[in-house]
């Protein structure tokens, strides 16, 4: 349907046009790959966590006495906060590592992983 607003596009007949419409079905990855995928964007997620807590940490070392970074109840709320902030990082493999991880792991798999982005 948008070839025919592509001028530069080849025209097409009306079946091929019907089957473009039509979605296919989506693939099922084996469980298998699902739980490799997994543990790779969790390892992300654990990273990403670990590289903000050191990051916080070091924010609250050379905050002075009366700044908020040091009140116990500010540190537990933000460390909450990166964990979630971590978490939807690694869902968007905005890093890289979980891809780096399935290409060491899924060789053939990698090669179908849809790329995305930024």
């Amino acid at each position: 349907m948008l070839d025919k607003l592509n001028f530069m596009a080849p025209q097409t007949g009306a079946d091929e046009s019907k089957a473009a419409i039509t979605p296919a079905a989506p693939a099922v990855p084996d469980p298998a790959t699902a739980k490799v995928t997994k543990a790779a964007i969790d390892f992300e997620s654990f990273f990403i966590s670990n590289m903000l807590h050191q990051m916080r940490e070091t924010q609250r070392t050379i905050a002075p006495e009366d700044s908020p970074y040091k009140d116990k109840v500010n540190q537990d709320m933000q460390d909450m906060a990166d964990n979630v902030l971590a978490g939807s990082i690694a869902n968007q493999r905005a890093f890289g590592i979980a891809d780096a991880i399935l290409k060491q792991m899924l060789p053939s798999a990698a090669a179908h992983e849809p790329k995305t982005s930024t």
